[in-house]
């Protein structure tokens, strides 16, 4: 009775650990391995069924007394080719691992040696090549909640605890394997239906990173590029032994969260409108308005001609002998000045780092030309919305619809809360929420201040800036080799931009070269030179 009683409780403590296994590897080890200590088993085979169903493959194979310890969790390749459930046509009953499955029962074979209806001309070769002898079998095909068979559980030679020899697997022994075989079959399917929703989950949120990128040619890849950015600071701060990060540490569960959250860091931009994401020059909407521009500027030199032939004939008219060099140098001159504000129009209109208050008023002044428009209205050569525009001191893009695309940030925190996030995953919107915050609490949408922020929303702060420094694929600038890219980063970090120890890991290990070097043309990756980093400390 203590016997029994004991094997009842190994089978419970055996079972709580199948529940709590997430690794596929480890969960089928502890299947195995289970078996044999609750049956005293000295070797065994876990199989599994392929997916389409038509064979058993090899799990793990282990022998105790020979060493062996294959698949699962040993490191070891396992080269043994699967068993076929079919053969010619017809059920392949001659071996006893996939007659177990055919007849969805357990086999128990006192000697194999002398078993009838089963081929075991390869185990007798086995035994040959090693000196082993098999010869107790118990074999179970696994099935779980839903009544299928997902696999099959064999025990080899039964050992006697006293003596050591070999014995039978007795009928207890056969109906505790049962019941664990029983609880491993539902914890397999659990496991593989966990990691299916984990895989659908993921890719999920992949297609909708994609979705973004692809709404732009602009920022494609940028959604893909930052959570691999992300991690290599990751790695970086998880190794580091500054004095700031030297107790910072993360698990395989902490990757795994700021991964997600990587990828999930621009989500709101779903719903930013194109005509923004995609404005590449200052008079950009639908189209680009530069055209219509450029058609006023031929209206006003075709106006300033007929004006100039006007003058010719009233004055030829008095004096058919007169001199109008002087009409024909004034309306060279004016089309030369139209020609060079066309020009500089043109070069105002593509968005740069900064525009001089000097040009700016530039503009402004062109705008207060008259013309005559298609509606023979006389009008301002250049309307409010188009001065707004053409004088944006930096980039492409007005306050308004800056304030648009900054929108995505508060957009991406309200879509996260509303999700059920588990709780490996409940620090997501936190990570992918605060990678436009500031260090001195100027960023946005929050305003938060660099205590208020965990350092994995700093890392990610830093991932963004780098890549959108670094991308070429911009409406509005070309990529930036890695000095220009780390001098300003470094800049940022004077201005308490981003978090100054995490910077100075990302230039220390040279994460950037890093990156540079999987995704950075050649053209991009110049020489570094770490002491000419603005803020970088060494």
């Amino acid at each position: 009775m203590d016997q029994v009683l004991s094997k009842i409780v190994q089978l419970n403590e055996i079972g709580i650990a199948l529940s709590a296994a997430t690794d596929v590897d480890v969960l089928c080890d502890k299947i195995l391995t289970g078996a044999m200590d609750l049956t005293g088993a000295d070797g065994g085979s876990l199989y599994k069924m392929s997916e389409d169903k038509t064979s058993l493959e090899f799990v793990i194979v282990t022998t105790h007394s020979l060493d062996i310890h294959m698949g699962g969790c040993s490191g070891h390749e396992i080269r043994f080719p699967a068993i076929p459930l079919m053969v010619n046509g017809q059920p392949n009953k001659s071996n006893v691992v996939s007659s177990a499955v055919h007849d969805e029962h357990t086999i128990n074979i006192t000697d194999a040696y002398h078993a009838e209806g089963f081929d075991f001309s390869g185990t007798r070769k086995f035994d040959q090549q090693t000196g082993y002898r098999t010869q107790s079998i118990l074999t179970i095909p696994m099935t779980n909640h839903h009544n299928e068979i997902i696999g099959v559980l064999q025990l080899i030679n039964a050992k006697d605890e006293a003596s050591g020899e070999t014995r039978d697997f007795s009928k207890a022994d056969q109906q505790l394997a049962e019941s664990l075989a029983s609880q491993a079959a539902v914890a397999i399917t659990n496991n593989k239906l966990i990691e299916e929703q984990r895989e659908l989950f993921e890719a999920f949120i992949k297609l909708m990173a994609s979705a973004i990128d692809e709404k732009s040619p602009y920022t494609g890849g940028h959604c893909k590029r930052v959570p691999e950015l992300t991690m290599m600071i990751a790695d970086a701060c998880h190794n580091s032994q500054s004095e700031a990060l030297k107790d910072f540490r993360m698990t395989g569960k902490d990757r795994y969260e700021l991964t997600i959250a990587g990828w999930l860091h621009d989500c709101g931009k779903v719903t930013t409108p194109e005509y923004v994401v995609d404005k590449a020059t200052k008079l950009e909407t639908i189209y680009d308005r530069i055209n219509t521009v450029d058609t006023r500027f031929e209206v006003l030199k075709r106006d300033a001609t007929i004006d100039c032939m006007q003058q010719k004939i009233e004055r030829l008219s008095k004096d058919s002998a007169a001199d109008c060099s002087d009409i024909d140098d004034q309306l060279q001159q004016t089309i030369e000045q139209l020609n060079d504000d066309r020009n500089f129009i043109r070069k105002s209109n593509i968005g740069g780092e900064f525009m001089d208050a000097e040009f700016q008023q530039r503009v402004r002044d062109i705008g207060e030309y008259r013309w005559t428009d298609p509606d023979g209205v006389n009008a301002k050569f250049f309307d409010d919305d188009e001065i707004e525009n053409l004088t944006i001191a930096k980039g492409t893009l007005t306050a308004e619809e800056r304030e648009v695309i900054n929108n995505h940030m508060a957009v991406t925190i309200k879509m996260l809360a509303q999700l059920p996030f588990p709780k490996h995953l409940k620090n997501v919107p936190e990570y992918a929420g605060g990678h436009h915050e500031r260090m001195d609490g100027k960023g946005y949408p929050n305003g938060l201040t660099r205590e208020q922020m965990s350092l994995q929303a700093r890392m990610m702060g830093i991932a963004d800036i780098f890549e959108a420094l670094s991308a070429s694929d911009r409406p509005y600038k070309t990529g930036k080799p890695l000095t220009e890219c780390l001098r300003i980063l470094g800049y940022m970090k004077k201005d308490n931009h981003v978090d100054p120890d995490i910077f100075d890991v990302f230039v220390r290990d040279k994460v950037y070269m890093r990156y540079a070097e999987t995704f950075l043309p050649k053209s991009q990756i110049d020489q570094v030179d770490h002491s000419k980093i603005p803020g970088f400390d060494a």
